[in-house]
């Protein structure tokens, strides 16, 4: 045993930091936020504890739609029969909350993308990595492509899976018919952004051109 706290201890004592710092200076924004939620912007970005929209962008409460998933991923548009989360979020962001802008947020060391550029997890059962797998199955076709082009080891190879991950999640978002609809008649726009853990430095797609620029 060590005298670190433990990782309940830990959030009990964030929890006393927020009240303190940001509920009780903050009342009025709650109170007008209990009333519910107006968000211009979702951002789809990934589950890794190291990248939160909301602190690299400095957001306030309200003020993103987001959902976390392994590597950021946006399943293309079905109807078969299951449960469809990302979907199911996406649904209610563009047509409930009616959001104008929607950010796909890859990110540098990406343990998702890894695994689909080296396809570690492939065979495996669900329960030890198979859920995972079936999931970055979403990125075989770029997988290829990237594999073709950086081979599938190294840091080049692995900043192109995880660069080319997002383009695939904004072309899935494209087979959705409401964004279809939105982005066409100017109501919604698509994004892609890469955030460097490595330099903290945040980069945008230039869609004409393929190819991420750090931000101004």
């Amino acid at each position: 045993m060590t005298d670190s706290p433990q990782a309940f201890d830990a959030l009990n004592a964030g929890y006393r930091r927020f009240r303190d710092k940001m509920w009780h200076p903050q009342r009025e924004r709650w109170m007008r936020l209990r009333e519910g939620q107006e968000p211009k912007v979702m951002v789809i970005a990934c589950s890794d504890s190291r990248v939160d929209p909301a602190q690299v962008f400095d957001v306030d409460p309200g003020e993103i739609f987001v959902v976390r998933n392994v590597a950021a991923m946006v399943p293309p548009f079905e109807t078969t029969p299951g449960h469809h989360g990302v979907s199911a979020a996406l649904e209610f962001a563009v047509q409930v909350l009616k959001v104008e802008e929607i950010l796909v947020l890859g990110h540098g060391m990406c343990g998702g993308c890894k695994a689909a550029l080296d396809q570690s997890m492939q065979g495996a059962v669900p329960g030890e990595g198979g859920f995972i797998a079936d999931w970055i199955e979403l990125l075989d076709d770029a997988r290829d492509q990237v594999a073709a082009d950086y081979g599938t080891e190294g840091r080049g190879a692995e900043r192109a899976m995880e660069q080319a991950a997002v383009k695939v999640s904004i072309a899935n978002l494209r087979t959705f018919p409401c964004i279809q609809h939105k982005e066409k008649s100017g109501q919604l726009r698509l994004r892609g952004g890469f955030f460097a853990i490595s330099d903290g430095l945040l980069h945008w797609l230039d869609e004409s051109t393929g190819k991420f620029t750090p931000a101004a």
